[in-house]
């Protein structure tokens, strides 16, 4: 896997990365997701998601199933039901070693350059840690990801079903489609045909 971080990323920039993605993570807390769009356009591209069941991505599911979308993570419901008892990052922290290593790993930096903040942020301090509950999505993040990469590797007829499954779906994300919802739910006009 390669994660690439670019500067001053732009719509010329996603011309050139978008169609070139096979996979697109879209890996927000189930309930924070304000719109999601850009896994749209690496879906009509064929890249295949890994994602929470959240903004668009509950969209895409729903029209590709999720036998073509690698779902993992929380729903709703339950992200307020925790949030209800009481989330603790550090019960995750303390059970999960790998999590541990990562952190210690923060703590310990790069370098000579300390990621403790970002590890205070995680398990909290004065505030609560983790307010993304990162931690409490984390075992099925890297299980679905083993799943996708040996996908990957091991199937690409399967892949490429999928990849063509997520094209072929994706006509419902159509700007024309948008376009006519808004004129007729939100703004409550009838469009002129010409």
């Amino acid at each position: 896997i390669n994660v690439v971080f670019i500067e001053n990323y732009s719509v010329s920039l996603a011309e050139l990365i978008i169609p070139a993605g096979e996979i697109s993570e879209q890996i927000s807390l189930a309930g924070k997701e304000a719109s999601g769009t850009g896994n749209m356009k690496f879906m009509i591209n064929g890249a295949l998601t890994i994602g929470t069941y959240d903004g668009a991505n509950v969209e895409i599911i729903s029209e590709v199933g999720e036998e073509n979308f690698f779902l993992f993570g929380l729903r709703d419901h339950e992200v307020e039901s925790i949030w209800n008892h009481g989330y603790s990052s550090i019960q995750y922290y303390q059970k999960n070693l790998k999590l541990r290593k990562i952190i210690d790993f923060l703590n310990k930096g790069i370098n000579g350059k300390s990621f403790e903040s970002i590890s205070k942020y995680l398990l909290g301090g004065s505030a609560v840690g983790d307010p993304y509950m990162c931690f409490a999505d984390f075992d099925s993040y890297m299980e679905i990801h083993r799943k996708a990469s040996h996908l990957y590797y091991s199937d690409k007829m399967k892949w490429n079903q999928m990849s063509l499954m997520n094209i072929g779906s994706a006509g419902i994300f159509s700007s024309d489609r948008t376009v006519r919802e808004y004129t007729e739910k939100i703004w409550g006009l009838t469009p002129v045909n010409k």
